[in-house]
């Protein structure tokens, strides 16, 4: 997949810096959902507070990476990635020095974590911007597959929290991303076509394209079912199946792995055969897997299958997305990636939430499962109506050089 062209087209360390940077932020930032079943447990929190402790970074995440949209155009992709790191390993340090004991201390972390979830508005355009039009896909599907971050804290943090307190687990995160910040500033370069800052109306005007819209709600089914499950899984497994949180976390790094790993995958496939045809195909697949999860499975095995089916259908939907928004909004990069970034956080947000209500509200995970699937299709009949239109105007501008 990778070929020697596509090594001499960019920069290959800052295209590793992103990566690094991405995953370990991704890391910390569904740590609480890796540790909800034990902070669950010590502070007696009931379903409802569950679904809004996992939920709460997602959210913040999903709003800060608009922040970071406009910084990565002000003043460039690596020194607003070194403020946002600084300012997570700081809160991680505070936590675990001072100790977490309350609902609202969660709710609080939870939206300093957001500021490492905001990671995606940084990692993107700072890897998109070295590449041409032709290696997007792969490119931004090797610096997105950061999202595999989430499987480290739900294969790590249950355990280490068994052993040393789930407040030690604080303290542990932040030793990785000292040393992941010490190489990324080291390695990291902005790329010499760095796009003028524009002003806020410049940033506005972007609202006023359809296409925009059209991307935030793609992205927002996609991300936001992956991280949404990446978050919940933890408490599903625990709830539904009786799972301890340690082998719940093995179950849920599991299903991450695979929407992570999938994800260049699918931007090569985008490349190869067009993104929306690719994301067409992960709509449908990812609606069918949901709706069937909804009706609980008699055994967690054949959970965890369909989970997997799901997830990688996601993950793949992932990559499909940023193989087309660089070849619309190239030179709105920074704003375009915090703009759907957002949203994709939004749909996370959405889907914690939802099914943490659902679950206190009808006993069932049901309604939240089967109104994302729903959405799911309402995206692919978006994108059903819009495929001829950008064939036939943006599409045609980029056929010579790549596929849409």
């Amino acid at each position: 997949m990778i070929s020697k062209e596509f090594l001499k087209a960019g920069h290959a360390p800052t295209l590793l810096s992103a990566f690094l940077y991405f995953d370990l932020s991704f890391m910390v930032w569904v740590v609480l959902g890796a540790l909800s079943v034990q902070i669950a447990g010590d502070l007696g929190l009931s379903p409802a507070e569950k679904g809004m402790m996992v939920a709460v970074p997602i959210l913040s995440g999903a709003l800060l990476r608009l922040v970071n949209g406009f910084l990565v155009d002000y003043i460039g992709p690596k020194k607003t990635g070194i403020i946002g790191q600084v300012i997570v390993i700081a809160g991680l340090l505070l936590a675990w020095a001072f100790h977490i004991e309350t609902y609202g201390a969660v709710i609080a972390l939870g939206v300093v974590l957001g500021v490492a979830g905001a990671s995606f508005a940084v990692a993107l355009p700072l890897a998109s911007r070295w590449y041409p039009p032709k290696y997007q896909g792969i490119a931004l599907g090797i610096a997105g597959a950061g999202n595999s971050g989430t499987v480290f804290a739900s294969l790590f943090a249950p355990s280490l929290a068994k052993a040393f307190g789930w407040q030690a687990v604080f303290g542990m995160a932040a030793i990785p991303l000292i040393l992941v910040l010490a190489f990324y500033i080291w390695q990291a370069k902005d790329s010499p076509e760095q796009p003028p800052a524009k002003t806020t109306a410049q940033y506005v005007s972007i609202l006023k394209e359809a296409d925009a819209w059209w991307f935030m709600l793609f992205y927002g089914v996609t991300f936001g079912g992956f991280v949404g499950l990446s978050s919940s899984l933890n408490i599903y497994f625990n709830s539904e199946y009786g799972l301890s949180p340690v082998i719940a976390g093995f179950f849920t790094a599991a299903c991450v792995f695979a929407g992570s790993m999938l994800r260049p995958v699918g931007g090569t496939i985008a490349d190869r055969i067009g993104g929306i045809r690719t994301l067409s195909i992960m709509y449908s697949i990812a609606a069918a897997a949901l709706v069937l999860l909804s009706f609980k499975m008699p055994s967690v095995y054949g959970t965890l299958f369909i989970l997997l089916i799901a997830m990688g259908s996601l993950g793949m939907g992932n990559g499909a997305v940023f193989q087309l928004v660089p070849q619309r909004f190239r030179s709105e990069m920074g704003v375009m990636t915090g703009l759907v970034g957002m949203f994709g956080g939004v749909g996370g947000f959405y889907l914690a939430a939802s099914l943490g209500f659902a679950k206190q509200a009808t006993g069932s995970y049901q309604p939240g499962l089967i109104g994302f699937a729903l959405l799911a299709l309402v995206a692919l009949g978006g994108l059903t109506f819009i495929k001829k239109k950008w064939r036939t105007t943006w599409g045609a501008l980029s056929a010579n050089q790549v596929k849409i």
